[in-house]
């Protein structure tokens, strides 16, 4: 589990090149995820072997009467209420200014770390111009140069360190099962149709952190926390951005499970919102069934109304299409403890682990039969494989040249691991080594 860190300040400052430099600095970081605005994005980045989740926020303008600004700065103020840290970035070049100074009055009432990083410092004379910056009240302060990475070793060894710890008392061994999809999806009908007017069988259990709140369900034969996104917040938020802060709070939600259940409003359809937070849960490595809801509510359908419409979804998540899909009512609860079923079985999916001999029995021969493609004349031998000790699948080969080993074959052989070992609903990486 990680923690949230946003990046705030007012426009053109270089956020989002900081942001990009960061999750794309080493090869197990996840790529962006683009947000519900285009100057948001959602990322992952590790630093000193600590995961978290990164937010690059759009930039704050105090006082704008323009309508889409307006909009971005509620939102700011959202990361800034649900991150764990912020880093607030300002530009040497432009030095303080009246906006900063406003930002920084909005910090100052924060309890929570605020890292000031002050940006395009790339030469000794704006070292010494950074010093300005100790008027907005925040203390130190962290020189960076986002284009080149100066600087951002110390800022991030720095934020790590204020970082919450991660819990690993374990309490008990359960599947953790988040709720997510956008507002009006039906998360609190079909949370409410699950645990039912048998509430002896709930209890409530402190949350890891302030907003993951867990019910353990203890029901027909399934035991499991479910992890709610719905309605975890005080009504004062409902009059915010919905559709963002849905946002906001699926990354925290998914974070802290195993299992994604993501709902779709059948009658809006498998949209833009509820395909980011499909990606945020499958670069996460979170196991996935997708439920779309109020199918009752669909008219006039056909014999092959529901077939396309799964073909539709399908289509959209693409490549990662191997995830199962149950059409369901919380209203009337069809197929809610079907859902349950295979959320059950996604998870006895991701927690598979592969005998290393079992592996190479099944998988070489594969290989054998159907190996990489010779690249400029030389030819890829795959000699060995295995599953890597995580809590997810991760699988390595090892072979000569991994250098040559494209794409479409890394899917191949994806594939067919699915096909031998059942990864239905997982996502599932596969690294080529040299040996």
């Amino acid at each position: 589990m990680g923690s949230i860190v946003a990046i705030v300040g007012r426009p053109n400052v270089g956020k989002s090149t900081f942001f990009n430099r960061l999750i794309k600095r080493r090869e197990a970081i996840v790529d962006a995820v683009s947000g519900v605005t285009r100057d948001r994005h959602y990322g992952k980045s590790d630093w000193n072997g600590k995961e978290f989740s990164l937010i690059d926020t759009g930039g704050y303008v105090v006082g704008s009467d323009d309508i889409f600004e307006a909009e971005i700065d509620k939102q700011v103020e959202l990361a800034i209420d649900e991150a764990d840290a912020i880093i607030f970035m300002v530009d040497v070049e432009s030095g303080v200014t009246g906006m900063d100074e406003e930002v920084a009055e909005l910090l100052r009432k924060v309890e929570k770390p605020v890292f000031l990083a002050v940006n395009k410092v790339d030469n000794a004379q704006r070292v010494a111009n950074a010093v300005e910056f100790y008027s907005l009240g925040l203390g130190e302060y962290y020189t960076i140069a986002s284009i080149n990475g100066s600087g951002t070793g110390e800022l991030l060894d720095a934020l790590v360190e204020k970082l919450p710890e991660e819990d690993d008392t374990v309490e008990e061994e359960l599947p953790r099962f988040a709720v997510v999809g956008r507002p009006n999806a039906g998360k609190s009908s079909f949370i409410n149709a699950l645990i039912g007017e048998d509430r002896y069988i709930v209890t409530n259990i402190a949350g890891t952190t302030r907003d993951a709140i867990d019910t353990k369900y203890n029901r027909f034969g399934f035991e499991f926390n479910l992890v709610d996104t719905a309605g975890i917040r005080r009504k004062s938020k409902v009059k915010e951005d919905l559709e963002f802060y849905s946002v906001m709070r699926s990354v925290r939600a998914i974070e802290h499970s195993d299992v994604c259940l993501l709902l779709v409003d059948a009658t809006r359809g498998f949209d833009a919102q509820v395909q980011n937070i499909f990606w945020l849960a499958e670069r996460n490595r979170k196991g996935v069934v997708i439920l779309v809801n109020k199918w009752d509510l669909i008219e006039n359908k056909e014999s092959n109304t529901l077939k396309d419409f799964e073909k539709h979804i399908r289509k959209k998540i693409e490549p990662f299409t191997d995830v199962p899909i149950v059409f369901i009512s919380a209203l009337t609860k069809q197929r809610i403890f079907k859902a349950i079923e295979t959320a059950v079985e996604v998870y006895k999916n991701r927690s598979k682990k592969i005998k290393t001999s079992v592996m190479n029995d099944v998988m070489l021969p594969i290989i054998e039969h159907n190996p990489p493609p010779a690249y400029k004349g030389k030819y890829v031998k795959i000699k060995y494989c295995m599953q890597l000790p995580t809590p997810q699948p991760q699988f390595v080969f090892f072979c000569n040249l991994p250098q040559y080993i494209k794409d479409p074959y890394k899917r191949f052989v994806e594939n067919q691991l699915r096909k031998e070992f059942d990864f239905h609903g997982v996502p599932v990486a596969v690294y080529f080594r040299k040996k």
